[in-house]
């Protein structure tokens, strides 16, 4: 059964009625109630508040980062384990092809249904998860194949574990190794890009978000307990902290925005993932234009340009 937000009921209703004039094959009210429904997804989808919009990204029915590797990759293999710990489910890297381009997809997967959420743990990577992110970014320097990224976590793991085996090193470790990969990196939030979660699979040529989704130092409900201990501020915190693609494309944060359908991914799941691949395919090609110091030099560039003002 699809999930539909408070906003979204009208849409529910109208596509209910649909069901209900294609069984009793009256067409007519079919066309009419398509006609209806377009007009309310646009109305809907085209005043979005900032908060809605982090509804969206959060959305049950949102494809995850393995929907999508499952889409638009073939011949796929995964890569398991760190080499000095554990496999970590919360982090997927898949070595295969996307189209007719050798790739290295990392994804942070957040799983579905009680039992598998805990299995990936929520999409919370522990320190062992970048450290395979780090080993597969590697393998595929090794042999040359370009990188994509997608994000979407809450935020990396803060448990007692994680941090006893080193967590905050293990982020940091994947931003100053990442910044010097000789090869192609583009990075793609899908979902949520929650504080160093998501940097540590965010350092790379091209950073790009989808347009329901958002990227934050943190939580709106981390900030609103924080600044006013008052959990009804979380609207309020959501618009402040400007977490939203137009906000961060407008502050140079982000190098593109993905227009993934009007609707919502979790609606068309099919588009937005050919979005995702085409955008890869486009921008693969572009960097492979590049030698490998020009590639370093422009990735340098825009990574030390992040936060930079003129009074």
């Amino acid at each position: 059964m699809a999930t539909y937000l408070e906003f979204e009921k009208k849409i529910e209703q109208i596509q209910e009625e649909i069901v209900s004039a294609y069984a009793i094959a009256n067409m007519d009210a079919v066309a009419r109630l398509q006609s209806d429904l377009e007009k309310e997804v646009n109305k809907t989808f085209g005043a979005l508040s900032d908060f809605q919009k982090l509804q969206l990204a959060r959305h049950p029915d949102r494809p995850y980062a393995l929907d999508y590797i499952k889409e638009i990759m073939h011949d796929a293999y995964e890569i398991h384990g760190d080499r000095a710990f554990r496999d970590d489910p919360a982090i997927l890297c898949y070595i295969g092809w996307i189209g007719d381009q050798k790739a290295m997809v990392i994804g942070e997967q957040k799983g579905r249904g009680q039992k598998n959420k805990i299995k990936r743990n929520f999409g919370m990577p522990n320190p062992e998860g970048y450290r395979k992110a780090l080993r597969a970014v590697r393998l595929a320097e090794k042999f040359d194949i370009p990188v994509m990224m997608l994000i979407d976590t809450p935020g990396a793991y803060p448990g007692l574990g994680a941090e006893e085996r080193g967590q905050s090193e293990a982020i940091a470790k994947n931003l100053f190794e990442f910044a010097a990969v000789k090869v192609p990196m583009i990075s793609i939030v899908i979902g949520e890009g929650g504080s160093g979660g998501a940097l540590a699979i965010g350092v790379a040529d091209k950073l790009a978000m989808m347009r329901y989704s958002v990227f934050s130092v943190i939580s709106p409900e981390g900030c609103s307990a924080i600044l006013w201990n008052d959990p009804s501020k979380v609207e309020v915190a959501t618009k402040a902290l400007k977490i939203t693609p137009n906000d961060l494309y407008e502050h140079k944060l982000v190098d593109d925005v993905l227009e993934e359908p009007l609707i919502g991914a979790h609606r068309d799941k099919d588009t937005a993932a050919t979005v995702i691949k085409n955008y890869f395919l486009e921008n693969v090609k572009a960097l492979r234009g590049l030698s490998v110091d020009e590639l370093l030099e422009q990735r340098y560039q825009r990574l030390t340009a992040v936060g930079a003002f003129s009074e």
